[in-house]
C-alpha cells in the first residue's frame, strides 16, 4: 500500500502533474459496468453511427476520473480527499485516444488545509474536458 502523498505545507501554486492513458475498449466496458451507465452511445457501433459522433466515445465521466486518480495518488496523492469538481466537456474521446491529463495547483488556503487546481483532460493538445478541483490536502504532523 502506498505511503501517504505531499503534505500541505509541501504544495505550492504552479505545481503541475499529468499523466497519459490511452482509452482501450476494455476500459469503455469496464466502466459501463462498474458504473452501470450502459447509454450505447458508449456500447454500440451501430447506434453510435446514428448520432453526431458518428462512432462509439468514451464516458465523459471516465476523463474526469483521470484526474481523481491524478489526484489521489500523485498531487498531492494518496491522504488527499475532494471537496469539488467542476467540469466542462469539450470534445469527444475515442476508442484509442491517448488521454494527458494535468492538474495544476492555482490556489491554497491556508486556514482550510486546501489547495484548487486547475483540471485539463487533452487529446492530440486539444481539451477534451476542463474544469477545477478543491481538494483539502493532509498537514504535516507536528
Amino acid at each position: 500500500m502506498a505511503g501517504p502523498g505531499l503534505f500541505f505545507e509541501d504544495l505550492s501554486v504552479g505545481q503541475i502533474a499529468d499523466m497519459t492513458r490511452t482509452v482501450g475498449e476494455a476500459d469503455i466496458a469496464a466502466f459501463a459496468a462498474v458504473s452501470g451507465d450502459d447509454n450505447p452511445v458508449h456500447l454500440d457501433a451501430a447506434f453510435a453511427a446514428t448520432t453526431p459522433f458518428k462512432e462509439r466515445i468514451a464516458h465523459g465521466m471516465l476523463s474526469a476520473s483521470y484526474i481523481s486518480a491524478l489526484i489521489g495518488t500523485r498531487l498531492p496523492g494518496p491522504g488527499a480527499i475532494y471537496i469539488s469538481q467542476t467540469l466542462a466537456f469539450k470534445r469527444p474521446v475515442k476508442i484509442g485516444d491517448a488521454v494527458t491529463t494535468r492538474v495544476e495547483i492555482t490556489a491554497l488556503n491556508d486556514e482550510k488545509a486546501r489547495a484548487t487546481f486547475q483540471c485539463t483532460c487533452l487529446v492530440n493538445g486539444k481539451p477534451v474536458l476542463e474544469g477545477e478541483a478543491v481538494v483539502m490536502a493532509p498537514r504535516r504532523p507536528a
